[in-house]
């Protein structure tokens, strides 16, 4: 799947390239066929099955929702004891809407300590 995604886009490219076969000097100008398939160029890398996110950040495929080195969006890092959780740096040791983990939400009137919903 992920082969067809980067030849669909590729192929302007290879038609290219063999029109221009003759041309003296066209390997000195030419980046893009032989070059890494890095997400800064070609974004849809990013959506196919497999893939480690749908987001771009910094030649890197990432999900800005989960990621703490991208925390809702490029270069925002989580500190050391917290977690990303939908976007947001969060510490699930505390926090009684990510409480142990992202989505674990504490009962009305119960507290998040050491991150278990209503510890004591």
């Amino acid at each position: 799947m992920l082969t067809a995604l980067v030849m669909a886009e590729l192929e302007p490219q290879f038609e290219l390239a063999s029109s221009l076969r003759s041309t003296k000097g066209f390997h000195h100008g030419h980046h893009g066929v032989g070059g890494a398939m890095t997400c800064n160029k070609y974004p849809r890398v990013c959506r196919v099955a497999g893939s480690q996110g749908p987001d771009c950040c910094h030649k890197k495929c990432v999900n800005v929702s989960t990621d703490r080195n991208n925390c809702g969006r490029c270069g925002k890092k989580c500190k050391y004891s917290q977690l990303c959780c939908k976007g947001k740096c969060v510490n699930h040791m505390v926090d009684k809407h990510h409480c142990g983990i992202c989505g674990n939400k504490c009962s009305k009137g119960d507290s998040c300590v050491y991150g278990i919903c209503s510890y004591a």
